[in-house]
């Protein structure tokens, strides 16, 4: 752990520059696409690459120049913190305590290497961005196909496309046959993208959803197709994302400037007091100079705490461990309390708070509205159930026909589950999976009809008709056409409908009430798609040859099958958890590529909207926004839709100016950047890519919403811990000064009840082990009730320091002192002077080590609550508080009561008899049950001034009303 450790990135820089050219190609049509790109379609020469390759570069990701790896590693030993412990290790050095130094030392050589490791682990999104990228592209050069490395791409290349593919460039297309590009590295979103040649006039739309521009780093799905390159290397959509991510800058996360700060307040609380020692030796001890300052170098070393730096790494690796437990895999450690701070999510949809497995909910059919239960693409246990919520007659003969029309017009494929996946995959579009799945839970045999009524030929889907259709021969009867597609397209080529099995002529009152429907099904989010056949008889003029027909020819005079109506269904258990981060004051804000009409729906079905007018802002308005504007409407229920990544960053910017911490969650390389900027970064471990892991914090390995909100949990959990083992720690600082005060104040009458080396001992030694027990602490009832911790609540506050020195600091002071007392007292003090030299002042200082070190025992307990008491909690319910005690005891065994002469020596102490033992032993239950008493009066004192507030005034006086409602 170190003040300056890389964690999460500052303000946002100056995006990289928009590369216009897209913009204006997407609005040419295919005959002038060649001249402005100045290229010919047989592709440029050779000669002519060469050239372009020297003006333009290679065609890869570009590195930018970080810290040298040397300069890294030394500056985790170089922090404000680092360089307290060295010091102090020089201080014990030239004290004459050769063994103290070594072990400040090796702390701090153990936290500087362990942190370089988390920091050099972390810095790898661009090399993952590179693997993104193909070795190999198949090009047109000179009118020959070649295939040559995908760096040596240049613009006005022609790119030949088929599936499978990788993309190398940014293109635009000028051929396509059904051509699919699956571009959720860009998005976000998984469904492939239909893409086609025509030229694109529309303004509304974004770059990256150009139907006619294929992007570098996107997947080619299926079909075929032929484009020029625009764009290579960072010019790219997808090289503006690695110059977003690249260029921000990095800073601390919360917890390390907070470590800063305590460092600070250490550092002049153990100067001060080191100078005030000395002052006070040569004055009131009548010490000389030389010896007054060894004696205040070693009251400085002891008031540093060395073991807060390996306490607070072991605590925050704790928190790591239970956080794996429970499906999130922290990267950093200083993220897991990052965590316990943050007041805003910002959250994708699909596969985040959705299962990012399409299922349809709805069919609509003959005038019914017909609901299909289940989840997913396993269709076992789904049923299709009427409005009265009896099941749906599987052989009515409309609904068998509409689905196998739905069924049989799709290309995709259903995978079972095997060896790599325990769950149904998709081949092909997750929509078209969906219907698979519908006509699976009416019983229909897929596979079977595909034989009996085989497919001749298909109408591919493109985006100006909306629908596909498949052609069909029945092995008895005339040739059928089926027809899916967008409602309204293909409701305005329908003149029938088919009814009770029936088909009848279609009225413009019917067509209207069926697009009510539709928009009813639209408004609540779901994707409806409508499904239509044609009976190609024998008397129909249509060509001979299947290669002829065309859409113009098939898709007219159709008769209407229904709609089908699908969803992304939200994951069962986020509704709770949103609920969960409500409770705590925690937004959420969606950020999606997908639509904002389903983005809402969503957010309303899990309660993270719940106005009646949530506003939604598109990437679009987002770009003609401005930084008030935009910081204006984050402070209402808000929902951006149809977002760049560059805007993504922008939110997540804003968010943080507004002095928020932020979480963001992001699966696609178009989220690397947010979720580098973002205060804790959450990648997706199932559907995440690699850059996405790489730019992230912590990888949920469910993809669950749900695991963020624990790992939350986790996150406070581990901030109460870290304050617990602190005051802890701080502790003995009193019970530690007070003997060293006593001896002062009394110039030296009263010998020094307690060694520098045994307030190291204890320090180092016995505080350790406990202090990381408390570390160890599962989240308090309650945790997740309370608003994030404000920024200005600093980790050493005031009620922590009353606590820590003025009460369980001058408890331990009061026991140990008594205890040097009382050993005196036995030797015959008052009527001969305190104990001073020889064995029989070691014993002294050893009864009073072993006093402070029994009080820590019942301070560890008591300092694992702050109001419950711990009997409420389990009292041994810590295994590694108990581990801790036990050490203590050993260490206490060995400086104390076994014949040790070299640990003796060393530590200044002498053997104690062991009838001293059980006087001892009822200081950490005293220790205990008096804190129990505070705890009790704490609770009693709450639970009155509750009452008092929930007490009606109405027989009070008016100024007695409102000083009481005060």
């Amino acid at each position: 752990m170190k003040e300056s450790n890389v964690q999460t990135a500052t303000q946002q820089p100056a995006a990289p520059p928009v590369n216009d050219l897209p913009r204006k190609i997407r609005q040419l049509p295919v005959s002038e696409v060649y001249g402005a790109l100045d290229t010919a379609e047989q592709g440029i020469s050779l000669e002519e690459a060469q050239v372009r390759l020297k003006k333009y570069g290679k065609n890869t990701i570009q590195e930018k120049k970080g810290q040298p790896l040397i300069w890294k590693f030394l500056s985790n030993f170089t922090h404000l913190m680092a360089i307290l412990l060295w010091v102090a290790g020089i201080v014990a050095l030239i004290a004459g305590m050769p063994e103290l130094a070594i072990a400040v030392w090796m702390v701090n050589v153990i936290n500087g290497v362990f942190s370089f490791w988390q920091e050099f682990r972390a810095g790898k999104a661009t090399e993952a961005l590179k693997k993104l990228l193909p070795d190999y592209v198949r090009v047109l050069r000179g009118g020959e196909e070649l295939r040559l490395l995908a760096e040596d791409l240049v613009p006005g290349d022609i790119m030949l496309l088929s599936e499978g593919d990788m993309i190398s460039a940014d293109a635009r297309l000028v051929e396509d046959n059904d051509l699919r590009v699956n571009q959720s590295t860009l998005t976000g979103e998984s469904n492939p993208v239909h893409k086609a040649r025509d030229q694109v006039l529309r303004t509304d739309i974004s770059t990256v959803e150009s139907p006619n521009l294929i992007f570098a780093g996107t997947t080619v799905s299926s079909g075929t197709g032929k484009a020029i390159v625009c764009s290579t290397g960072m010019d790219t959509e997808f090289g503006r994302i690695a110059g977003l991510t690249q260029s921000l800058k990095d800073e601390s996360s919360p917890l390390q400037k907070e470590m800063g700060n305590l460092t600070k307040k250490v550092s002049a609380i153990a100067v001060s007091i080191g100078v005030l020692f000395f002052i006070l030796a040569i004055f009131l001890a009548k010490s000389e100079p030389v010896a007054a300052f060894i004696f205040a170098l070693g009251m400085i070393v002891a008031f540093i705490p060395e073991g807060l730096l390996p306490t607070v790494t072991l605590s925050l690796a704790m928190g790591v461990q239970r956080m794996a437990k429970r499906n999130a895999l922290i990267k950093r450690l200083s993220a897991v309390e990052t965590l316990g701070c943050t007041t805003v999510i910002c959250t994708d949809k699909t596969g985040t708070l959705t299962q990012n497995e399409m299922t349809v909910s709805n069919v609509w059919l003959d005038g019914r509205n017909l609901e299909v239960t289940g989840v997913g693409y396993n269709a076992e246990g789904g049923q299709i159930l009427e409005e009265n919520g009896r099941p749906a007659d599987k052989d009515n003969s409309d609904l068998c026909q509409l689905l196998t029309g739905a069924g049989l017009c799709c290309d995709a494929r259903l995978l079972p589950p095997n060896e790599e996946n325990n769950h149904y995959t998709v081949l092909g579009d997750p929509t078209e999976a969906a219907l698979l799945v519908v006509a699976k839970k009416n019983g229909l045999n897929l596979d079977e009809l595909s034989t009996t009524i085989p497919r001749l030929r298909e109408l591919p889907f493109d985006s100006g008709r909306k629908r596909m259709s498949t052609i069909h021969q029945p092995l008895s009867g005339s040739r059928l056409a089926y027809v899916k597609g967008a409602p309204k397209e293909v409701l305005d080529l329908c003149t029938r409908q088919r009814r009770n099995g029936v088909v009848s002529a279609m009225s413009d009152d019917e067509r209207r009430h069926i697009m009510a429907v539709n928009d009813e099904y639209a408004k609540k989010g779901l994707r409806v798609l409508a499904v239509a056949c044609r009976e190609l008889a024998g008397e129909v003029a249509l060509p001979t040859s299947l290669s002829e027909y065309t859409p113009e020819l098939i898709e007219q005079d159709l008769t209407f099958l229904g709609l089908i109506a699908m969803v992304d269904p939200p994951r069962p258990e986020v509704a709770a958890a949103v609920k969960k981060c409500h409770k705590a004051g925690i937004r959420i804000i969606m950020i999606t590529g997908d639509y904002g009409l389903t983005a809402e729906s969503i957010a309303r079905r899990i309660g993270i909207v719940s106005g009646s007018h949530p506003r939604i802002i598109t990437g679009l308005e987002l770009e003609t926004m401005s930084q008030n504007a935009l910081e204006e409407a984050l402070k209402d229920e808000v929902i951006f839709a149809r977002v760049a990544p560059e805007q993504k960053l922008q939110v997540v910017s804003a968010l943080q100016d507004m002095k928020q911490i932020v979480a963001v969650t992001g699966d696609g390389v178009n989220d690397s950047p947010a979720l580098k900027k973002a205060d804790i970064g959450v990648a997706m471990g199932r559907s995440g890519t690699d850059v996405a892991k790489e730019a992230a914090d912590m990888i949920l390995t469910d993809d669950n919403f749900a695991s963020i909100v624990n790992a939350i949990e986790e996150g406070r959990a581990v901030y109460s811990n870290i304050r617990k083992f602190v005051l802890y720690i701080f502790n003995s600082n009193m019970s530690c000064a007070v003997p060293m005060v006593l001896y002062l104040f009394s110039g030296g009458l009263i010998p020094l009840p307690l060694t520098i080396m045994q307030v190291l001992a204890i320090d180092l030694g016995t505080d350790m082990v406990p202090a990381m027990g408390l570390g160890s602490e599962a989240p308090e009832a309650g945790v997740m009730d309370a608003p994030p911790r404000s920024r200005k609540d600093v980790l050493l506050n005031r009620p922590l320091i009353f606590r820590a020195f003025l009460w369980y600091g001058m408890l331990e002071a009061i026991f140990g002192i008594a205890a040097y007392f009382f050993l005196n007292f036995l030797m015959g003090w008052p009527a001969v002077p305190l104990a001073s030299e020889g064995i029989a002042y070691r014993m002294t200082t050893s009864i009073t080590f072993a006093a402070i070190v029994l009080s820590q025992v019942g301070a560890v307990f008591a300092c694992r609550t702050d109001r419950t008491s711990v009997f409420k909690i389990g009292l041994f319910s810590n295994r590694l508080i108990l581990i801790g005690i036990a050490v203590e005891f050993t260490l206490l065994a060995c400086l104390v009561f076994l014949p040790l002469p070299f640990l003796h020596n060393l530590f200044n102490t002498a053997p104690l008899p062991l009838n001293h033992l059980g006087m001892l032993l009822f200081i950490p239950f005293a220790m205990l049950l008096l804190d129990e008493a505070r705890k009790w009066f704490l609770r009693w004192s709450d639970r009155r001034k509750k009452n008092n507030n929930d007490q009606p005034h109405t027989n009070l006086p008016k100024d007695a009303k409102r000083e009481a409602i005060r």
